[in-house]
């Protein structure tokens, strides 16, 4: 059975885990260390059981205990090598990632950690690199991309080979023009190098989806310009309008920014969250 969890999703951390009975693959590292064996603990799973380290992009809320982690568990920190140097200049990341344990993978190129066969692809974004995952693992297909700029067109060819999906829907476009920010930060977010709107995530999945996909989670909502209900009722009422019904064609849920999510078993007809 394969399962994920998702520890946190948004500016204050972002770190999530796919595994099995006998192996785990961690999915960035932007909490803080303690707080990821706290919830292991919690879980019931012992840290031994996470075997791998995939990293997306260098921004710190992605990024910041990954050198610490790695140096206390002995484990490899797969990037490409752009982004490891993005950790390695980025001043938030006080441990960085021993050069021991650095290893590197080129988009586009496949990879084999284990059970988890991995598909990385390339996610616009204004960071040194970021990367989206397409991770095959039990016949299931699981997919991640993060902190979105926009979706091209391999972006939505992953989107349709998905099973099981994790899509930003970072922020409602009428909140953040009359938010507080600053301009030149409005314009650096709508940007095709900056993050995927509520809109437009639901435009992804009605453009991209398949009768595969089983489950969608929307994942890095802003704190200030988004509210997880308003992100659900969004993308729900425009799949709506194109025919997809939500909890018919496939369920939908909210990662939370801060906490963890229960576990949700993959492949299943029905995923269960234990609080």
């Amino acid at each position: 059975m394969l399962n994920f969890i998702s520890f946190g999703s948004g500016s204050s951390g972002n770190c999530y885990l796919l595994y099995t009975e006998n192996e785990g693959l961690i999915i960035d590292h932007g909490i803080g260390t303690r707080t990821l064996k706290k919830y292991l603990r919690e879980y019931g799973i012992s840290p031994s059981l996470v075997k791998h380290v995939l990293i997306t992009h260098d921004h710190a809320d992605h990024v910041k205990s990954v050198g610490k982690y790695s140096m206390e568990t002995d484990l490899d920190v797969f990037a490409t090598q752009r982004v490891h140097a993005g950790i390695n200049n980025n001043y938030c990341v006080r441990y960085k990632v021993p050069a021991a344990h650095v290893r590197c993978f080129e988009p586009g190129v496949s990879f084999t950690l284990g059970a988890f066969h991995i598909v990385p692809f390339a996610v616009p974004h204004d960071s040194v690199e970021n990367i989206g995952f397409r991770i095959e693992c039990e016949g299931i297909v699981f997919c991640l991309m993060t902190d979105v700029g926009h979706i091209t067109e391999e972006m939505g060819q992953m989107i349709g080979q998905a099973n099981y999906l994790v899509i930003e829907a970072n922020y409602d476009t009428e909140m953040l023009k009359a938010g507080t920010y600053p301009a030149h930060l409005k314009v650096r977010i709508m940007s095709p190098n900056g993050h995927l709107s509520n809109t437009d995530c639901a435009q992804a999945l009605v453009d991209h989806a398949t009768e595969r996909l089983q489950h969608v989670w929307l994942c890095h909502l802003s704190e200030e310009n988004n509210h997880p209900e308003l992100a659900r009722k969004t993308v729900e009422q425009i799949l709506r309008n194109y025919g997809l019904v939500v909890g018919a064609d496939f369920k939908l849920d909210v990662l939370k920014r801060t906490m963890p999510t229960g576990i949700y078993e993959l492949g299943k007809s029905e995923s269960t969250e234990n609080q």
